[in-house]
């Protein structure tokens, strides 16, 4: 295994419509490496300090680790996905193509089965079937369970940290996803349920942006919850839409959850403000799927769940002020962590069922 799995690297990504960006070791089958792999990543591309570069840190682990190359493709939208995935798959000189996003999955649906002596990845879904795919999904119920606990025990504190502070006559928190999908509604059921559990009294307020790109929307969206409803702290699950959370939670002296990577760490500017991160371990779901390649152990139709036990999800607090979080509260996240992993905790996955 790599030495440093906890490094986080962002990317700085020039992929267009059709140029696939390579790195050390050449380019497909011009490579003078042993495994070479295809990455495409999700809309909006490298360098969102979040979902994007999280499985970019993965293939980097996995280039430190085996004599690997990659290339990477960096789609502008949904649309180019069917594409890039053909472009990787029809030379056949790729021993895995990652696809990170369950905005690939249908388009992937198309193409396994077009290439079946082609090995493919998924990150976040388990719909695909097919011999050539294997699906990774995360328990972002859980998760994000441990973020909205958190942020519901605070809510009815008065805190002050950095640069935020509470409004203890006020438990309110909020949500900003990016684009509204069962996934991304996954973290606001779980982010809800954890407020509840630990807070009767508390009010969560959610919104959608419509787009994991778009950081004024997502300022926008929680300043209006700062403002206009009083929340302490919102967590987002909107990719660099939440950039403009963070400036929110920074403009208002609130406070913020950031996820996928410890956002702390990735953002800096915003570090005084950001409590935790819902880590979501991309990056180990690529460097396992490339390990089984090396050691030919790789299992197509498949689904491999990472979750709170195996450390696939966990909250992490913020580097800069998260040991200023009592440690009365964070005992009783370290407890409903242990509930949630002994199935005492059960989590919805729809906000419709918390």
């Amino acid at each position: 295994m790599a030495q440093n799995r906890r490094r986080f690297l962002t990317g700085a990504g020039v992929a267009g419509l059709t140029t696939l960006a390579g790195c050390v070791g050449g380019f497909g089958e011009d490579a003078d490496t042993e495994f070479n792999v295809g990455m495409i990543y999700a809309s909006g591309g490298l360098g969102d300090n979040s979902f994007n570069d999280m499985a970019q840190s993965g293939i980097e682990d996995a280039q430190d680790e085996f004599d690997l190359s990659y290339d990477q493709a960096e789609p502008d939208d949904e649309g180019e996905f069917d594409g890039h995935q053909r472009d990787f798959a029809e030379g056949g000189e790729y021993d895995l193509i990652t696809c990170v996003g369950f905005a690939q999955e249908d388009a992937l649906a198309e193409n396994a089965p077009e290439y079946p002596d082609q090995n493919f990845m998924i990150i976040d879904t388990a719909g695909i079937e097919e011999d050539n795919v294997r699906n990774y999904v995360f328990d972002e119920p859980g998760g994000s369970f441990q973020v909205g606990h958190l942020a519901g025990l605070l809510t009815a504190e008065e805190f002050s940290a950095g640069d935020g502070e509470t409004n203890p006559d006020e438990d309110v928190v909020g949500f900003v996803g990016g684009v509204e999908s069962p996934l991304i509604e996954s973290f606001e059921a779980g982010f809800t349920a954890g407020v509840e559990y630990a807070n009767d009294d508390a009010e969560v307020i959610s919104s959608y942006v419509g787009d994991f790109n778009d950081t004024s929307g997502g300022q926008e969206a929680a300043l209006s919850m700062y403002q206009d409803h009083g929340a302490d702290i919102v967590f987002h699950a909107a990719g660099a839409t939440g950039v403009g959370v963070f400036q929110a939670a920074e403009s208002e002296g609130r406070f913020a959850i950031g996820v996928d990577s410890d956002q702390s760490l990735e953002e800096e500017d915003y570090a005084d403000v950001i409590l935790a991160s819902m880590v979501k371990r991309v990056d180990e779901a690529v460097y396992t799927a490339v390990e089984s390649i090396v050691n030919d152990e790789f299992e197509g139709g498949e689904t491999e769940e990472l979750g709170l036990e195996d450390g696939g999800v966990e909250a992490v607090y913020g580097d800069t002020i998260g040991d200023e979080i009592p440690d009365e509260i964070t005992e009783q996240v370290d407890q409903s962590r242990q509930e949630l992993i002994d199935g005492e905790i059960e989590v919805p996955d729809d906000p419709d069922d918390v």
